[in-house]
This record gives C-alpha cells, structure tokens and sequence, in this order.
C-alpha cells in the first residue's frame, strides 16, 4: 500500500504516552491538519531518539508518512523556543491541550484557534491574569465550534445585559434576568466576557463557573484530568487551587 507524505511547520504537541517499548503516542495539534495522532518509533531509544524535542508548548516542524490511523513520524524540528511554564501555568497549559484533544474533532483545520492556543500559551508563561487567559480562550473555543455564548443581550426579550442585574445562564439559550443567587451570574461579569477584560474577584469567578457549566456540558460529562490532578497536587492548600478548578 502506498504511504503519504506530510510536511508540516506548525506543529504542538498536545500529549504524549509511552507505547510499547520505545516509541512514543502523541496526540497533534497543527495549523494545517488540526488535531491528529501520530507514533514516534523508537523516540525513547538512548540519545538518537527524539523524546527530548518531542515535549508539548515547543513550536515544532513535523514530517510523517501515512497508511492509516495512527501516522508515522519521520522527522521533527524545534522552530524556536520551548514556552517555560511551571506550577499553576504549567497545570494552566495542560488545561487548554485536554480542551483541545476532547473537544476539536480530529484532522479539521482551526487556524483561529491555532493562534488563539499559541498567544494563550505565550500569556501563560509569562504569568499575568492567568484567569483571564483561560477563559478567553475557553470562550474563542466554544465559538469556533458553533456554541458561542449569547453576551450582549437577554434570551427571551433582547433586552441589553445590564451591569447592575442577575442573569440565570440556559446553556443553548442564553442569560435570562433572575435574582442574585445560587448558579446566577452577573451582568458584569457577562460584559466583561463579551469586552474581553475581567474586572475584580467578583466577575472572575462567575465568568469562570459559567464556562466550568459550559464546557462540562458540551465534554458530554467527561472528566477534566488536569484540573483533578492540579487538584490533587495542590489538595493541603485548598486557597490556591485557582484558575481550573
């Protein structure tokens, strides 16, 4: 059977997973193609293999050959530096990779998203309104997949989202005027979202059980990994558990 050839300049990788004794099974996200999996043959076999520039948020060039599912790798560049993340950010960026490889349907071009996930990770280390980062992000993924948030005015009547009142968010529908309470969230913080700027501890956490509420439905129930593992690292101290939690 003959194989095809791929080249590609920009490349992450997402994920990565030991198979079998030396290869490793890593999950692709790429301008050209989107989201693809591919096989490193011998990548973890001494000081020839190619584990060491096959790690995720360093911008890569990729060649592969294909003959079915999953590809061959059979070349990879670093095209620059790797981003240094650490602690929160580190926990942060492997948030917005799960995102990427449970929500993005595989081999489906998202160039918008591509250089959305590229500044996001670039805001990531350098560490500044790290909730700010994650939910812009969550909020361009969800429309580029067809399920954008209504921002700017109310679901039943087409009022103005005011700043001053409550809204009950009905995922598919929109915000509907409610009382302050339990699941309601505010104007503001609705603004703020569709702004593009968060301000105060108030709109941060709504804006962020809003998106948690969101996406939690659209992942069909599936659990988020990261964040249960950024919990468990973090579980003696509770106050800092942040941004995806």
């Amino acid at each position: 059977m003959q194989s095809d050839r791929y080249s590609l300049k920009e490349s992450f990788v997402l994920h990565r997973r030991n198979f079998r004794e030396t290869s490793l099974l890593l999950d692709i996200f790429s301008r050209e193609h989107g989201i693809f999996r591919l096989i490193a043959k011998g990548a973890m076999r001494g000081k020839g293999g190619r584990s060491g520039v096959l790690q995720p948020f360093l911008p890569l060039s990729l060649t592969w050959t294909s003959r079915g599912e999953p590809a061959i790798l059979t070349g990879a560049e670093a095209q620059g530096k790797i981003f240094e993340l650490s602690g929160k950010n580190l926990f942060c960026g492997f948030y917005l990779n799960e995102l990427l490889v449970k929500l993005l349907p595989p081999l489906d071009p998202h160039e918008r998203i591509f250089d959305c996930y590229t500044q996001s990770v670039q805001r990531l280390e350098s560490g500044l309104r790290l909730d700010e980062t994650l939910r812009f992000f969550e909020l361009a993924l969800l429309e580029e997949l067809g399920y954008g948030l209504l921002l700017d005015c109310e679901a039943e009547n087409g009022d103005e989202i005011r700043a001053d009142l409550y809204y009950a968010y009905r995922i598919e529908q929109g915000p509907v005027e409610c009382k302050a309470g339990d699941g309601a969230i505010s104007g503001a913080a609705l603004l703020g979202l569709r702004n593009g700027f968060l301000t105060g501890p108030e709109e941060t956490l709504s804006a962020k059980r809003l998106l948690r509420r969101v996406l939690h439905h659209y992942l069909g129930g599936r659990p988020v990994n990261s964040r249960a593992l950024f919990k468990y690292s973090t579980s003696h101290k509770r106050d800092d558990l942040g941004d995806i939690q």
